[in-house]
């Protein structure tokens, strides 16, 4: 196993690296639960609903594990390509692996941010497009393509 899920000091469960990983190695490969439209939403537990994700064309990924217990950091190790997280940089055994939960986003919501990180933006958005333009320019190489044609 490459990951293991423990308590996080971000918040509940984390995602950890078993072993080292270097810069644009799949960490983890996600095992959705179900892909459903957002008018089926309210069948979802709140755990689940918690733990969805936009994957275009109206559709959102129910995520499995351990992809849901991975936490969000403004200064991410991870970012999302085609249903996997990529390390933005070398990751070693024992880090916590996180991601920019606002990278690919379209919902219109907004939580406190607690990761603790150097340039943390207090408030993590479900919209990317609610960025400052500094964090947009950022994280835009990130955008998966599904999203630069819906946004």
């Amino acid at each position: 196993m490459d990951v293991v899920i423990k308590d996080s000091k971000i918040r509940g469960k984390g995602v950890f690296a078993a072993r080292n990983f270097k810069k644009g190695e799949i960490v983890i490969v996600w095992h959705p639960k179900s892909l459903i439209f957002q008018k089926d939403m309210s069948s979802l537990s709140e755990d689940d609903r918690n733990h969805t994700t936009y994957a275009g064309n109206g559709k959102y990924y129910v995520m499995g594990s351990p992809e849901r217990f991975v936490n969000h950091s403004c200064e991410p190790n991870t970012y999302v390509e085609e249903q996997k997280d990529v390390a933005l940089k070398d990751i070693k055994k024992g880090e916590e692996i996180t991601t920019d939960y606002s990278v690919n986003g379209v919902d219109d919501w907004q939580m406190e941010c607690k990761c603790g990180s150097k340039t943390c933006r207090k408030i993590i958005y479900g919209d990317f497009r609610k960025l400052d333009k500094k964090n947009k320019k950022r994280l835009e190489p990130y955008l998966e393509e599904w999203f630069k044609k819906e946004a």
